[in-house]
């Protein structure tokens, strides 16, 4: 004769399907915690935290319109690129411009004449 266990079951043996089977859901469907902490004194806000977690696939994600790692210096070297071209570009211009004010020849003549 057997007595039930008081003891859980370990995991993996019946949990391990079923925990695979609500993070598949989870990544398809997609999950959104979202929560906002105020801090007030006497009527006057002090503070104000807005926390929001979305928890989906990469496919999941970019199907609603969330592809924020992908245009970001830190997460993306595309991104990275595309940064550093454009500070590139934005340094020539203003380098150009320096220039063009060294030629000009009325600067240049007070230049001259100075000491």
């Amino acid at each position: 004769m057997t007595t039930p266990s008081r003891f859980p079951e370990p995991y993996g043996q019946s949990s391990g399907a079923n925990l695979a089977d609500i993070l598949e859901r989870v990544l398809d469907k997609g999950i959104v915690i979202a929560g906002d902490i105020r801090i007030n004194l006497l009527d006057i806000e002090l503070l104000t935290i807005k926390l929001r977690l979305i928890v989906a696939s990469v496919d999941k994600a970019k199907e609603m319109g969330i592809d924020w790692w992908e245009t970001d210096p830190a997460l993306s070297s595309r991104a990275r690129r595309d940064e550093l071209a454009r500070e590139n570009a934005e340094l020539r211009e203003r380098l150009a411009r320096l220039e063009e004010l060294e030629l000009e020849p009325g600067r240049k003549q007070k230049k001259e004449e100075a000491p």
